[in-house]
């Protein structure tokens, strides 16, 4: 069975950034669980039908496909709401990642970078939890400026997030990358030859 690193943090902390910078030091595959999400959202997937049925058909594009920027208008305001999302989607994320891990070679390192990590089922595949964070200054400017949105939509987003004070008794490494690529990448490297020593 491959070996998985679990990254997680919050929105735009930077959790891509420290999953390529593994794949640089040798890990074989990179999973984005929210690129796993965007292909269970597409048209004719059974999460894009449920999505409909739970949340309206005025979630779906024409075309069928979920549309995101709605549903997500709904799901950030409403904890509930995202809760019931969540009941959707967890579980077939579960079931999709388990497949990925199924074609990775038996002695590879696999990343999975997963928002809910330690909610979701995606933190029961990992040797290794990794929690990336940055100050709440960036996160709202590396959000606005990856997505577009203004300052309200912005808002909204990072008081859906979970307290990240919470996760550090839950993981197994902290990736501050509130500072300059290089340091990020001096503390990845620093934890991921923990990571060799102890599982491979």
């Amino acid at each position: 069975m491959p070996r998985v690193i679990g990254l997680t943090g919050n929105i735009a902390c930077g959790k891509t950034f420290v999953g390529h910078t593994l794949l640089e030091l040798g890990a074989e595959r990179y999973i984005d669980a929210d690129a796993v999400v965007h292909h269970l959202y597409e048209a004719g997937q059974p999460i894009a039908l449920k999505v409909g049925e739970g949340f309206g058909s005025g979630m779906l594009a024409e075309d069928g496909s979920v549309n995101r920027k709605a549903l997500g208008n709904i799901v950030f305001q409403d904890a509930d709401k995202m809760r019931q999302l969540e009941r959707i989607v967890h579980p077939a994320v579960g079931v999709a990642l388990r497949q990925e891990l199924a074609t990775a070679s038996d002695h590879g390192i696999i990343v999975i970078d997963a928002v809910k990590l330690l909610e979701g089922e995606s933190g029961l595949l990992c040797q290794s939890k990794w929690l990336v964070i940055c100050s709440e200054e960036q996160e709202m400017a590396r959000l606005a400026q990856r997505d577009g949105l203004d300052r309200e939509a912005v808002l909204a987003r990072l008081r859906a997030q979970p307290d990240i004070t919470q996760k550090r008794s839950l993981v197994d490494e902290v990736i501050d990358n509130s500072d300059s690529r290089e340091e990020t990448r001096c503390q990845v490297s620093a934890a991921f030859e923990r990571f060799l020593k102890k599982f491979i």
